[in-house]
């Protein structure tokens, strides 16, 4: 018997950014509900995650790439409510979490398992319509099934910052009993990056600049947090700490405002992974550190099908745990104070927005 019908209305509320800056101007605005096209399914969106990437558009300081007038938020959960009629194999009623990238999941990149690189995908919340709306339509080869167990606002953090944080730890090679180092342990990437790579049965050194967030940290796994505002380089702490070994891998979700110190801690043949650029800043590099460490320098971007699909299974068995910090709503009010949360690095982990009620704009 085919699922009921889900009543979908002709319009549905969206935020709207009406002048960047900091604090941006935003509106909750009616648009037309969108209609899935060729290979996609409607979602009603049910939790959408607030990005460093969100803040960066929202402030002006990010523009590049990004479509004109886009709905912004691709860390989305949602329930699947109509398809295309060539879609097979979900059904309306299905709870689901989408990649980062709205993916054709037949190019050379998606067949390769790199769909976050899809040669034709544009990025969900920057190149097309995100998911800080009521309804987002978005291709089926870009969503994972997800179970009842896992409440929206935890599913909505699964892709991002879990999964992307999940490529990194995978990037960095971790093995038990390495010495890693995450900076920005207490931002949505590190939180989740101090977790797994404790999980693999690392060391961890977290690096915050917000040193209230220790004793979190800490139950995340952080064998030792470094205040980075406190003291002498982090860096030479590291050094002090593994007795001038150095660290075997660095997650920085940070870029430019901790480098060189992150370079700095890598011991021989040490792996540091680039996962953050929060100031997109150039940074100087002696390639005779790198070279003479034998080190491997990685930049990381994006989930792929296979690692968000493990991030779901580890979240269903309990094993990770996305780190929501707060829930807000989806509310010119809940903007604002998700903006300010995030510029005073207030939050451990992502704070997540949820849409208003399904009765148009506030």
């Amino acid at each position: 018997m085919p699922p009921a019908a889900i009543p979908i209305p002709d319009t549905m509320s969206a935020l709207a950014l009406v002048e960047p800056g900091r604090p941006p101007q935003v509106a909750l605005t009616a648009r037309p509900t969108p209609s899935p096209g060729p290979g996609e399914v409607l979602l009603r969106v049910d939790a959408c995650g607030f990005c460093h990437h969100d803040l960066l558009v929202m402030s002006g300081v990010l523009r590049r790439g990004v479509a004109r007038e886009v709905t912004l938020g691709h860390e989305i959960a949602g329930t699947v409510v109509a398809t295309h009629p060539d879609v097979s194999g979900i059904q309306p009623g299905t709870r689901a979490v989408s990649l980062l990238t709205a993916v054709c999941g037949q190019c050379e990149r998606c067949t390769a398992g790199n769909e976050h690189r899809c040669l034709v995908g544009a990025g969900i919340g920057h190149g097309r319509d995100g998911g800080f709306a009521e309804y987002v339509a978005l291709p089926a080869a870009a969503l994972v099934a997800i179970p009842d167990a896992i409440p929206s606002e935890q599913a909505a953090l699964l892709a991002c910052p879990l999964g992307v944080s999940m490529h990194a730890v995978k990037a960095a090679e971790i093995s038990p009993g390495d010495t890693v180092v995450v900076t920005g342990a207490g931002g949505g990437l590190g939180a989740h990056a101090v977790q797994l790579a404790a999980a693999q049965g690392a060391q961890v050194i977290a690096v915050t600049t917000s040193p209230h967030k220790t004793a979190d940290l800490e139950s995340l796994g952080a064998s030792l947090v470094i205040d980075a505002n406190d003291g002498p380089d982090f860096s030479d702490i590291v050094m002090a700490l593994t007795e001038d070994a150095g660290a075997n891998a660095v997650i920085d979700t940070v870029g430019p405002p901790l480098w060189p110190a992150t370079l700095r801690c890598l011991g021989q043949f040490g792996r540091l992974v680039l996962l953050g650029d929060l100031t997109g800043e150039p940074v100087a590099l002696r390639l005779a550190e790198v070279i003479f460490r034998d080190a491997h320098i990685i930049g990381v971007s994006g989930v792929s099908l296979a690692t968000l699909e493990q991030a779901v299974n580890l979240a269903a068995a309990g094993r990770v745990r996305p780190v929501v910090a707060r829930t807000l709503p989806l509310t010119p009010e809940g903007i604002a104070q998700a903006c300010r949360l995030l510029s005073e690095r207030e939050p451990l982990g992502r704070v997540v927005l949820t849409p208003p009620p399904l009765d148009g704009p506030a």
